[in-house]
């Protein structure tokens, strides 16, 4: 199990809270609901989603090598 306060989980913690704002823009009901707000706390959920979709190479990779390291390393 991963330790949130060790930095492999802070990063497991960043590539799932980015995947899961890109997966969440994409259907429509909560598009409009939760990521509206570009500026302040909610900003984080939109800038979270713009990151998982404009680089959604860089961050599929950085989910394979995470898991290989977490199943495979740790």
């Amino acid at each position: 199990m991963t330790n949130v306060y060790s930095f492999d989980g802070i990063l497991v913690f960043g590539l799932l809270f980015i995947c899961t704002c890109a997966y969440l823009k994409k259907v429509p009901r909560l598009n409009s609901w939760l990521l509206s707000e570009k500026k302040g706390v909610w900003g984080v959920f939109y800038k979270a989603a713009v990151i998982g979709t404009r680089l959604h190479i860089a961050v599929a990779m950085s989910c394979i090598c995470m898991a290989f390291y977490v199943v495979f390393l740790k």
